[in-house]
This record gives structure tokens, sequence and C-alpha cells, in this order.
């Protein structure tokens, strides 16, 4: 007995097995079927066309532009120092941080009691050298007469020792008479040479006394220097800067106390790369002045002003590389020292180059052009300056009108379809042309109306609306492109 209903359950069980079986048969087949007939179903894989922005090709001759950030400088700048310690007795009304002042204008006053008092007694000096070469020339003077006569005697006493000697020779004279004359005649020619040591004495003096007045004078001169010291005037005109003190301070020798500045007379100062740096010289090595443009933002506004290079740096700073540019502003508008600018430089003019942007350029150097049939492929290119987001390329295997990806992105590559995006003047994308409409026959309406009815994956709403466009006497060709390829055919 329990053999038979094991047996009978087995039984049944088997053949429930094989009605599963044939039940999932049956609806496989079927969906087989559903799919093999759905109209809204592709049949083969449908090509990726990408979309990306595309820039025409344009080679001649541009001039590159070199953009560089520098720090304005002056080229004249003076330290108003304190010549010697002393108290400040006053100060100039524009003697403020900023003030204005002329050239020539008085703006600091020290105390000038004691140099005054030095003048004076420099002055007293010189009064009483001049008294003494007075008194010097005066003594020369007489040392001379003194030196004539005592020469006259002399000569008197010669010719006394010659007449006695004569009348001696003939034996009128004594002997005694002809020692009294050679006496007297040693005396004359003793005080000649007294009256010579007097007068070399004399002139002695005179130099002495010329000296003492020489430096009598030096020390006047540097009385009225240290004098005129105690008022500091302006070397040219400018403008005041770092002024930190007030009248009545006592300062200290060569203390700093304010700093000027000449807001004219303008230059920057800015670094470029060797590469660059060697673009801008001639064949001999010598800076060429190319005109350049510095500017300031301001925000909403921007100052801007013509400038040239003047020089280049002499060496390299340590820690620095590159080269340091100087250039002249031509002129100044609201610019001041130290104010971080942007110099834009115009370059020699480069021959047979394009401008593209900079991301049109990959990293294997090539760009990727767009031929006639709307696919991409590779062409090498040489970029010969970059200027902001921009290069500039030279391309042997390009030529003008032709069209390259202006951005290049990891999706796009060799041989694919591009669907491009052109830009009009004004830097606008320019909208793809609308498919025209089309006119269905009756035969053909109904045959897309039944494909888009059968369609289960559509929303309805979806459906609606193409159904609408469908029943309509012109139809979007782009529409009908649509259904159709869904359709096979």
């Amino acid at each position: 007995m329990r053999f038979l209903v094991r047996s009978l359950t087995g039984l049944f069980l088997f053949a429930l097995t094989l009605a599963l079986l044939a039940v999932g048969g049956f609806t496989m087949k079927s969906a087989i079927d559903a799919r093999a007939k759905a109209p809204g179903r592709m049949h083969g894989a449908q090509e990726r066309i990408f979309a990306a922005n595309v820039a025409t090709l344009d080679f001649g001759t541009r001039q590159p532009v070199l953009t560089a950030y520098g720090e304005l400088r002056t080229l004249r700048e003076l330290e108003i120092r304190a010549p010697a310690a002393g108290t400040l007795l006053s100060l100039s009304p524009n003697f403020v941080e900023g003030g204005q002042v002329a050239a020539g204008e008085l703006l600091v006053t020290l105390d000038p009691a004691e140099t005054q008092a030095a003048r004076d007694s420099a002055l007293a000096s010189k009064a009483e050298a001049e008294a003494a070469l007075a008194l010097a020339g005066r003594t020369l003077t007489l040392a001379g007469g003194d030196l004539g006569a005592a020469e006259r005697q002399a000569e008197l006493r010669q010719k006394a020792l010659e007449r006695a000697r004569s009348i001696g020779a003939r034996g009128f004279g004594a002997t005694a008479d002809i020692e009294t004359a050679e006496l007297a005649l040693s005396a004359a020619e003793q005080a000649v040479l007294t009256k010579r040591s007097a007068l070399s004495s004399a002139e002695a003096g005179l130099d002495q006394a010329k000296n003492a007045l020489r430096r009598a004078e030096i020390a006047l001169s540097e009385a009225e220097r240290k004098l005129a010291e105690t008022q500091i005037r302006a070397d040219f005109a400018g403008q005041l800067s770092g002024v930190s003190t007030v009248a009545g301070r006592p300062v200290s020798n060569n203390e700093i106390l304010a700093t000027l500045i000449d807001p004219v007379t303008l230059e920057v100062a800015f670094r470029l790369s060797t590469a660059q740096y060697v673009r801008l010289t001639d064949t001999s090595g010598a800076l060429m002045p190319l005109s350049a443009t510095v500017s300031l933002d301001l925000g909403e506004k921007r100052i801007t002003v013509p400038a040239r290079l003047a020089r280049a740096g002499a060496a390299v700073e340590e820690g620095q590389a590159g080269r340091l540019v100087f250039a002249r502003l031509e002129a100044v508008s609201g610019l001041k020292a130290g104010d971080f600018v942007t110099v834009t430089l115009a370059m020699p003019a480069l021959e047979a180059v394009a401008l593209l942007p900079a991301a049109a350029v990959g990293a294997d150097g090539k760009v990727l052009v767009l031929d006639a049939g709307e696919r991409l492929h590779g062409e090498p290119v040489e970029v010969v300056h970059r200027q902001g987001d921009d290069v500039l390329i030279r391309a042997a295997g390009l030529k003008s009108g032709q069209e390259v990806v202006a951005e290049r992105t990891p999706l796009l590559g060799e041989g694919l379809k591009l669907r491009p995006l052109r830009r009009d003047a004004m830097g606008a994308t320019i909208a793809p042309p609308k498919p025209a409409d089309v006119v269905l026959d009756e035969a053909r309406r109904a045959r897309l109306i039944a494909a888009v009815e059968s369609n289960s994956r559509m929303g309805a709403e979806a459906k609606a609306r193409i159904l609408a466009q469908l029943r309509q006497e012109s139809v979007p060709a782009e529409v009908v492109e649509r259904i159709e390829s869904r359709m096979g055919g």
C-alpha cells in the first residue's frame, strides 16, 4: 500500500514537472516571437555621435602677446635725513604723508643756535687771520726796506775801503785807516745778512698768515655749510612718503625723516623666462625697445598706460630664475609706485601661424581635425607661443579653412563622428539648422502610427505627442528618421 502511494506521488510530481517545463517553453517562445515582431526594437547597434565646439584655422602673420606681472618703481627716490643731531624747529605744511612739494621748497628747519655760534666764531677767526695777513704784509715791506738800506750802507763801506787802499798805495794813508775801513765794511756786510734773515722771516710770516687765512676761510665755509644744513629743502618736485616726525622732537645724526618720491618717472619691473627673454633680443643680444601696455585692475575700472622696454637686469638674483626686465612708462595716469600691475608686451610678429584655444592641443601634440565626412583625425602641430588660454601653432599638414576641435576631452578621438558646434563672430554658439518637415503618404503614415501604438515601452504622454505629430500634414524629418531606424528600415 505504501509502495503504491509513493509511486503515485512520484508520477504526479513527474507530470507536474513536465507541465511546468511546457508552460515555460511556451512562455519563452511567445516572448521571442513578440520580440521579433515588436516594431519599437532596434535590430542593430546605432553609432554614437558626439557634439563639440570647433574652431576654423586661419594661418597668417600674427603678433604674439606676452602677459607678465610686475611692480611699479620710481626712477628717482631720495631719503630725507637729518644731517646732524638737533631739535626740529619747524616743518613745512606739506611735510606730511603724501604731501606734494616743489623743487627747492623748505621742508624742515633744525635749531640753528649752535651752528650759528660756530659760524660767528669762524667769521671772527677769519677776520683775525686777515688782520694777521695784513700785518705780515707790512712787516715784509719794512724788512725789504731795511735790507735795501743795509745793502746801500755796505756799498758805501766798500767804496771807503777802496779809497783808503788807494791813498795807502800812494803813501799818504796810514795802515790803521785801512783796517778801520775793512772793519766797517765787515760790519755792513753782517748787517746785510741780518736784514736778509729778517726779510726771510717776514716772508715766512706772510705765508703762514695766508695759510691761516685759508684755514679760517675753510672753517667759515664748513660752519656756513652746517648752518645751511639746518634747513632741509626738496631736491626735486615729488611726494613725501614715510613721514613719522613732528616739530619739537629731537633727532639723531643721519636719522631718516621721510622719503621723497618722484611720481612722474615710473617704471615697471617684471620677470620673464629665459626662453621668453631671448625672443625679445636682437641678433647682438641687446634688448629691443618694444612697446608694451601696463594696466592696473580696479574692479569695474581699469587704468591702462603705454610703456616701452628699457633694460634688463645685470645678473640673476639668488634663488630666482629667468630675467628681470624693466619697462619705462610713457605716461602716468593714477598709477603709484608699488602698484602690482599687468604688463602686456607686443612681441615680434610670427609668420604662418594660427590662433587656437590651448585646450585644442592634446598632450600628444596633436589636434583633432574635422574632415568632409564629419569624422575626426589627428594632425601634429608645433606650439610656437602661448598667450593666456590661447596658443599660436604651425602645422605643415593643415591649411586655412579647416576645422579642428576647440576643446579636447577624453571622450573624443580619431575616427569618431562629430556633430560640430560652431560659433559666430561674437562667440555665441550657432544652433544647427532644424531638419525640414516631410509630407507622408497614407501607407507610410499608417505604418509609423502602428509602430508607435505597438511600442509598449513608450510613455503615454510621449506616445500621444508623437501620434499628434504623425497625424499632421507635414511631420519633422527627425521624428520620422528616429521611428524608422527603430523599426529597422
